[in-house]
């Protein structure tokens, strides 16, 4: 899947030592509520349980003009009788915040979705400090559905989570709207 200026592919072996780069920043650590510390090696481990799960898509992030990994994401624990799935997306370092590279990404993942896997519902989860993250997906289209209050304890610190959803027919309406312009 391909955009103007990032694209995705499935995530690679050697592609561990940019998610490795991410779990140690502790910026991208506190917005995702990462406490867990990982070594390279459980990160390999990961990418091999990852690798045979058939309920989920794993995805890195690259840029189009050289393909240097940004980030990852992950459409999972798809209910295939619901129609239904999870999504999550981390982008691995901060040079590449605020440039529309995750919203491009979202995009693209959204389209997998709905298009590919002929899903109806894709849901995420975001904690409420996290704000350029609440903003980015509702960017993209998801709504609010609900809040669980207080469900992240970090630094001393309880933080909301907060539920967010887009159905098929959202996304429809959102790729008219595209066509249109």
């Amino acid at each position: 899947m391909r955009g103007k200026t990032v694209y995705l592919r499935p995530v690679r072996e050697e592609d561990m030592a940019s998610f490795y780069e991410a779990v140690c920043d502790e910026e991208i650590r506190y917005m995702t509520g990462t406490k867990k510390t990982f070594t390279m090696e459980q990160l390999y481990e990961h990418f091999e349980r990852i690798t045979k799960d058939e309920t989920r898509h794993d995805f890195a992030i690259c840029l189009v003009n050289d393909d240097t990994i940004i980030g990852d994401l992950s459409i999972l624990e798809i209910d295939a009788d619901n129609r239904k799935a999870f999504f999550r997306i981390a982008l691995h370092n901060k040079l590449y915040f605020n440039k529309g590279y995750g919203t491009e990404a979202v995009r693209l993942a959204m389209e997998f979705s709905f298009e590919n896997l002929k899903l109806n519902r894709l849901q995420l989860e975001v904690f409420s400090h996290n704000v350029r993250g609440v903003k980015a997906y509702e960017k993209a289209g998801f709504k609010k559905e609900g809040i669980l209050r207080q469900s992240l304890l970090y630094n001393n610190q309880y933080f909301d989570e907060i539920i967010m959803g887009m159905l098929k027919q959202d996304y429809n309406k959102l790729m008219a709207g595209e066509r249109t312009k």
